[in-house]
């Protein structure tokens, strides 16, 4: 190796730890960092394009603050950059060295969905895809978070959450009610034969849910 090569190189990994260490200094590895909502920005003034280097120095910010995956972040460089070949490189890089991974996000953010908010496995994957992950990332994902899940225990969970102080079997007499039970749970991302049967330990009424699936699923 020529010691101008050389020198390239020492450069190029010194800008390497240097953004690590940028990523580090602003916790990055939070469990919840990807849950955080991004803050409003001013578009007053349109922001000024950035090279390279200056790309780099910005995702660091933008994933110190919020996980992102590659597709988000991808969007966000897009619109910074004065190079658009740069942007590749970027996420490359970022790829390489292990700050972006969108398997090791879906992962996370599956488990945290289940976990913290007693989300459903079809909303989780809803959600991921909304991210812009991959479909088959998101359902391997959510597969592997809820592969061991009582789902019939979560949603007596959920029930208990947003109905607590209630008598539910009262409550669910009445047919609005019973309506509005029904679609928290499939919005949720609760399966619907799991969602009546438990709707059926609180009201009989609950019978009339699996008639309606059915002509909706036949029509």
């Amino acid at each position: 190796m020529t010691l101008a090569a050389l020198k390239v190189k020492r450069k190029s990994l010194g800008r390497t730890f240097a953004f690590a260490r940028v990523l580090v200094s602003k916790c990055v590895a939070d469990d919840d960092s990807f849950m955080r909502s991004p803050g409003k920005k001013s578009t007053d003034r349109k922001p000024k394009t950035l090279d390279r280097e200056g790309l780099m120095a910005y995702s660091a910010r933008i994933l110190s603050s919020r996980a992102q995956t590659i597709s988000e972040l991808r969007a966000k460089l897009r619109r910074r950059a004065s190079q658009a070949e740069d942007v590749d490189e970027v996420l490359a890089r970022l790829k390489e060295t292990g700050y972006l991974n969108d398997e090791r996000f879906a992962e996370r953010f599956a488990d945290w969905r289940k976990d913290q908010e007693g989300l459903g496995k079809a909303r989780v994957m809803r959600d991921l895809m909304a991210r812009r992950v991959a479909p088959a990332v998101a359902k391997k994902a959510a597969e592997a978070a809820y592969e061991k899940v009582d789902e019939i225990a979560m949603i007596e969970k959920f029930l208990e959450r947003k109905y607590r102080g209630k008598d539910l079997g009262t409550l669910l007499k009445e047919e609005k009610h019973l309506a509005s039970a029904f679609r928290k749970l499939r919005l949720a991302g609760f399966s619907s034969g799991n969602t009546i049967r438990v709707l059926k330990r609180h009201a009989a009424e609950a019978e009339r849910l699996e008639e309606i699936e059915e002509e909706e699923s036949g029509a």
